[in-house]
């Protein structure tokens, strides 16, 4: 599969942090951050079969694949927690479970499947992310609750912290692209 130009991310304004149509003013400059680093994601797997989507360099690692199905798992469980303001249900936890903790249980769950289904899968959950942020002001970015480790955490830093997390798996993607069998 090779990628077609995304509907939400404009490409010419990839490389500012700015207003976008639709939202407030800082949700806006969120979601062009959230573009860009969706749209490096993207160019990271681009082209790739499922046979190197689901490549293991050894045994502790993780797929391509799977990562791509633990940056949508992340971003699903954050809106579930901010935009909802509730836990994942066990459905949930149990259709998205082996993606979100990845190890053992994502190598063997998480493989088999397509680009294609990877980028679907990512699409589907940004655009309920996107609908979320639509309907929220910029006060809702400065709400304050309990995180992790007992400590405050806003809307803001959460959301950061959903990209931070897609980056450092882009890493690891970019990192397993090069040694693939296949790119020597």
């Amino acid at each position: 599969m090779r990628l077609k130009k995304e509907d939400n991310i404009d490409e010419k304004r990839l490389y500012l942090i700015t207003d976008v149509s639709g939202f407030t003013p800082q949700i806006g400059r969120l979601v062009s951050m959230m573009n860009y680093v969706r749209w490096t994601t993207l160019r990271a797997v681009d082209g790739l079969t499922a046979d190197e989507l689901d490549y293991l360099h050894d045994e502790n690692s993780n797929s391509i694949g799977a990562l791509l199905s633990h940056i949508a798992s992340v971003e699903m469980s954050y809106q579930v927690g901010t935009l909802e303001n509730r836990g994942l249900t066990r459905d949930e936890m149990e259709k998205w479970g082996a993606a979100l903790k990845l190890g053992e249980r994502g190598r063997k769950e998480v493989k088999g499947h397509s680009l294609e289904h990877y980028v679907k899968l990512l699409e589907d959950v940004r655009n309920n992310t996107l609908r979320g942020f639509a309907e929220r002001d910029d006060e809702w970015l400065h709400e304050e609750s309990i995180f992790r480790n007992d400590m405050s955490a806003n809307n803001y830093f959460k959301w950061f912290h959903v990209f931070e997390d897609e980056l450092n798996h882009r890493g690891q993607i970019r990192w397993i692209r090069k040694r693939l069998p296949t790119s020597k």
